[in-house]
């Protein structure tokens, strides 16, 4: 029989964290079978599959049309960025911005098979310090521009008054407690098991753990109709349905862009309205966003200015 690996050793072999092995599975086609409940791989199969999607300078050759009225985003969702696409199909005739609701995983694997102009990402690192980079380098010889849109308000969506006094990430673990989640390809989820992590708690011990649904607005739905109790999602969210929320971190929500996009006029048009007053003030009508850096290019941090970012102005 052909040498078979746990998920933990085939993250090893592709030097990726062992929660990207799932979102794989889903969303890149890894194969694997489960055995008595667990995911499990064949070597050989795992190479070859890893050879058919290595990546090169020429690694996909389909082209997504530049400068043609269509302007292709996907990726993580947001309220205050969905606002934005309207307000840029309102704006400008002949041309329209459409969305596809992936994750940021799934925006960023988008973006490397030219599925999309833009991707919308807020993966946060292992060292906590820094979002998308480390995701981005391990899909692309060249990594795309990262350009901040927001930074927001990531946390715990209560119930209104906080009924059952939930104070801590630790309190999901109460019996009879129940929770609705995000799934493993978003930059949310990321943040969740992290942080359940940190508290030493295994999500299988909380009820609804595995009961995901696939935008921050449908955790707040669940949440305001009493199906479940909590559930990780963004200020905003609670700030326009009556919610009480429990605070984890500000995170960076950014836009990723290939170098041969960045110029595209359509993408242009999309971050000038970044500087607009236009956008601060649909910012300014929602709780939990920061826009004080948005339109800011980011570099890793060993690359980062000393300014801590530099502004992106449309051509």
């Amino acid at each position: 029989m052909k040498q078979m690996l746990s998920t933990k050793a085939v993250a090893r072999f592709l030097g990726v964290n062992e929660k990207i092995v799932y979102s794989l599975i889903y969303e890149k086609g890894l194969p694997a079978c489960k055995v008595t409940g667990r995911w499990m791989f064949s070597r050989h199969i795992v190479e070859r599959w890893m050879l058919s999607n290595k990546i090169n300078d020429h690694y996909n050759e389909r082209k997504l049309p530049s400068d043609s009225g269509l302007l292709v985003i996907a990726g993580s969702d947001d309220i205050l960025f969905e606002k934005m696409l309207s307000i840029f199909n309102s704006r400008y005739s002949g041309h329209m911005a459409v969305f596809g609701n992936l994750g940021s995983l799934g925006g960023i694997n988008a973006l490397r098979n030219n599925l999309c102009h833009l991707a919308t990402s807020h993966l946060i690192h292992d060292n906590g310090k820094d979002y998308n980079f480390d995701f981005l380098k391990r899909q692309f010889i060249h990594v795309p521009v990262v350009v901040n849109f927001c930074k927001r308000d990531q946390g715990i969506l209560l119930q209104k008054g906080n009924p059952l006094h939930i104070k801590r990430i630790s309190d999901l673990a109460r019996p009879g407690l129940r929770i609705v989640n995000r799934s493993l390809s978003t930059g949310t989820r990321l943040l969740f098991d992290r942080e359940l992590k940190k508290a030493g708690l295994a999500g299988k011990h909380i009820s609804g753990y595995r009961h995901e649904v696939n935008r921050h607005m449908d955790v707040g739905i669940e949440v305001l109709s009493g199906r479940a109790d909590a559930g990780p999602g963004i200020r905003p969210v609670s700030f326009l349905l009556g919610l009480d929320f429990l605070p984890l971190r500000q995170e960076r929500y950014d836009l990723l862009i290939t170098h041969e996009r960045f110029f595209d006029q359509d993408t242009q048009n999309f971050l000038s309205m970044l500087h607009e007053q236009i956008f601060i003030e649909a910012a300014k009508g929602m709780a939990g966003y920061d826009i004080s850096q948005s339109g800011k290019m980011f570099f890793p941090h060993e690359l980062e200015p000393e300014a801590g970012g530099k502004s992106i102005k449309a051509v």
